[in-house]
């Protein structure tokens, strides 16, 4: 398994444009949260701490798992964004104001036009198009930027 430090360079080699980069900040999270109201609409057949359990759930425990793997400290923060994802969830969908599946959706679709646009700009292909592990260091990338700025060792 290729180390943090690896991962981080290798994705950031196709993110350098200014513009491109913006639009990460922005894509990427709505990105990741849009995949968390789909996967937190796959409703399994028990309850966890009074609330009913889904797909989203356990495909964040395994994910959180792969960025321990990655970083002894990078997983907390991104733990912590993974909860905050699960939680907006749980809030929209008991909102009642748009199903948390069509609220995804759109986001997902704005969010993926974006990137798309970005890369243009930048002019190198995605990152994920060489190596689909990418699509879960974008994530890793910009809490990393976040860490830095704390001050925070990854």
């Amino acid at each position: 398994m290729k180390p943090i430090q690896q991962w981080l360079s290798e994705y950031g080699e196709s993110h350098k444009n200014e513009t491109n980069k913006l639009i990460h900040w922005i894509c990427v999270p709505v990105i990741f949260f849009s995949i968390t109201g789909l996967l937190y609409c796959i409703k399994l057949p028990f309850v966890i701490w009074g609330v009913q359990a889904n797909v989203a759930m356990i495909v964040m425990v395994l994910a959180i798992v792969y960025y321990f793997s990655l970083s002894r400290t990078l997983w907390i923060g991104l733990f912590l964004f993974a909860a905050i994802c699960l939680w907006l969830c749980y809030l929209i969908e008991r909102a009642g104001f748009l199903p948390l599946w069509e609220v995804s959706v759109i986001l997902f679709v704005l969010a993926w036009i974006g990137q798309f646009y970005g890369h243009k700009v930048e002019g190198k292909k995605p990152s994920f198009l060489k190596d689909i592990q990418f699509l879960l260091i974008g994530p890793a990338w910009l809490m990393s930027f976040i860490y830095a700025k704390a001050g925070i060792k990854i």
